[in-house]
């Protein structure tokens, strides 16, 4: 297996990850739902969009530096929350906070972490958290009281999620959430032994089975049981009223993960919230969803100057980055590639594939003449318009 360091690309890295763990949980990271078209579109969706390069431009003193909430960060990608990080490696949302602190950029813990938000914000690096909103609204306004006093000053709410998604492969295989014993289950976890002995096993010697780290201590179950109550499970009945009272008692920021629409980007701004990721769950919720790129830029156009735009889902290339911030993101969420980076190569991996995305990123405002990634706006229409000659539409998909 070769060394995550000599991986040149996010799809090695996705690669080595791949045999390095468990086949359930690889797929439960990298699969989509049902069919699994929501997730090639999204593949298409950049393939299928061109960048206009402006030439002879001088491009030596290019920089990645991006201001986002009013702080300047030296790369304009935050890592998304995933649920699975804490299986991936043992204290896996810890190993990827300290790679997001080395590389400068905020990481956002996830309701389902493996690891608490007090243990994660040891590491020093900026925290966000990600919330799912319980049937038991007093419960989710208690975690959010904890997420606050643990430091935390943005919230993001996902708000695409009002039931699990049917992803078939992991009913087949057990690593659905429940995770759920078998006789094939076994026989994957034990033909991959060092994720068993590494991560499992160092689990169940240092304090048992891991659990979600943020359900309340009375109803704290392990990642093999079902909720403990209703009371903790997925609401289906989140709406603009939670959102409202979110605001009231959330001092700090708050962004809405998993907007499509643009009715819904409207709504977001009038309700006073400081950002939305425009998002498809990375392929993995709706299965009939769209593109983020295919939406985002009369988003973005429409209400990017009353709140932040950010985007994510797909990303595996500094160019898909590029075309993100080029549609109007202020910002891309790192989901998966972050997950291979981590089970390939533990922090160094993860700071490894933040590392390879920014590098392609780089190189690809050079080609494109961007000296910032400002400059990456002027590529969403066009920048052959000035020289007077007929003006393009690269991000219109190519039939």
């Amino acid at each position: 297996m070769p060394r995550f360091d000599a991986c040149l690309n996010i799809d090695e890295l996705r690669r080595v990850a791949r045999r390095r763990l468990p086949r359930g949980l690889f797929e439960y990271i990298d699969r989509g739902t049902e069919d699994e078209a929501s997730l090639r579109a999204l593949r298409r969706s950049f393939e299928d969009v061109p960048l206009v390069p402006r030439v002879l431009v001088d491009t030596s003193g290019r920089t990645l530096r991006t201001p986002l909430f009013g702080v300047e960060r030296p790369l304009p990608f935050v890592v998304a929350p995933t649920a699975a990080a804490g299986l991936v490696r043992h204290d896996g949302e810890v190993l990827l906070a300290q790679a997001a602190k080395a590389a400068g950029v905020p990481f956002c813990v996830s309701t389902q972490s493996i690891t608490s938000v007090e243990a994660i914000a040891a590491s020093g690096a900026e925290l966000w958290f990600q919330l799912y909103v319980w049937r038991d609204r007093t419960l989710t306004h208690d975690l959010l009281e904890r997420v606050a006093r643990a430091g935390v000053g943005t919230l993001i709410l996902t708000v695409d999620t009002a039931v699990s998604p049917k992803r078939e492969y992991n009913q087949r295989n057990g690593f659905g959430v429940p995770i759920t014993p078998s006789l094939r289950g076994g026989l994957d976890v034990a033909s991959h032994p060092v994720w068993l002995w590494t991560v499992l096993l160092r689990y169940l010697r240092t304090g048992g089975w891991p659990g979600y780290a943020h359900y309340p201590a009375e109803f704290h179950t392990r990642i093999t049981d079902a909720a403990a109550s209703d009371r903790v499970k997925l609401c289906d009945r989140v709406d603009w009223s939670d959102v409202a009272e979110l605001r009231r008692r959330w001092s700090g920021r708050i962004i809405l993960k998993g907007i499509l629409s643009l009715a819904d980007a409207r709504r977001a701004a009038e309700a006073g919230m400081d950002g939305i990721v425009v998002s498809n769950h990375g392929g993995r919720n709706l299965d009939a969803a769209p593109a983020p790129l295919s939406v985002l830029p009369r988003i973005a156009g429409e209400v990017g100057h009353r709140l932040t735009v950010l985007a994510d889902s797909g990303v595996r290339r500094g160019s898909d980055a590029a075309k993100l911030l080029a549609a109007g993101a202020a910002g891309v969420l790192l989901g998966r590639s972050m997950l291979y980076g981590l089970a390939a190569g533990g922090p160094a991996g993860a700071e490894h594939a933040l590392a390879l995305l920014g590098d392609e990123l780089s190189r690809t405002m050079a080609l494109l003449g961007c000296r910032s990634v400002a400059d990456l706006r002027a590529c969403r229409f066009g920048a052959v318009e000035a020289a007077g000659e007929p003006a393009v539409r690269p991000l219109t998909p190519v039939n």
